[in-house]
């Protein structure tokens, strides 16, 4: 799969923060009720939360996988929608799939980010979230929420979030690092693949990659 190149200053942090909050996890995990957060604020708490794990567990900052699977379960997975993230990467192709190959979809994808982004962890020192004006009406049920990475002596760094509101929640659907889309990326990636071998091509293909450990970046290389 071919590979968008990002400016170098903080670019792996950035892919760890997105390995991070785009949920790479499978279904939807009940989590403690809590009142409905503005998009922004719930945001600014998770970025809050997850920049503190990742600081404190030289294990995640490592890359072990385990590691990150579990604060990913613990802090993120309630804030993703990650089977609409993946249905929208797997674009058209996601209605003509069964139910199990949605299921294999969805795994293999969570396993492709894990492999790709989880060694950017360990670039995680002193840098934090700056929340930009949220620009949004409060009747809106699908916003953009803007926030800019700030680090000690490089330039601020644009990341962005899609989110949805369902029920009485607020769910992360797509990433924008440095103004490229998450979602959008892998799409054009995997549009070639389902021409070539229909849905099932695409599942093994992400099958074959993840059981060689090979990195496939929608966020540039490592």
């Amino acid at each position: 799969m071919k590979t968008l190149a990002f400016p170098r200053p903080m670019r792996r942090f950035l892919l760890g923060i997105v390995a991070l909050l785009a949920g790479l996890a499978l279904g939807v995990a009940s989590s403690p009720a809590r009142a409905l957060e503005a998009p922004d604020k719930q945001i600014e708490r998770l970025s809050a939360e997850v920049l503190a794990r990742i600081k404190a567990d030289p294990e995640i900052r490592a890359g072990n996988l385990e590691r990150i699977s579990d604060a990913v379960d613990e802090l993120v997975m309630p804030s993703v929608d990650f089977q609409r993230m993946t249905a929208l990467s797997v674009g058209r192709g996601w209605r003509e799939a069964s139910a199990e190959q949605r299921e294999e979809l969805v795994e293999q994808f969570r396993m492709l980010l894990l492999r790709t982004y989880s060694g950017a962890l360990s670039e995680v020192r002193d840098q934090s979230i700056r929340m930009k004006p949220l620009r949004a009406d409060p009747a809106d049920k699908d916003v953009i929420v803007r926030s800019e990475v700030i680090g000690h002596g490089t330039e601020p760094i644009q990341l962005d979030y899609r989110m949805r509101r369902a029920d009485e929640n607020w769910k992360i659907y797509d990433i924008n690092v440095l103004g490229v889309w998450l979602v959008e990326t892998y799409r054009s990636q995997f549009g070639p693949l389902i021409n070539q071998g229909g849905i099932q091509g695409l599942i093994d293909s992400l099958r074959e990659r993840n059981s060689r450990g090979e990195q496939g970046g929608a966020a540039g290389g490592q």
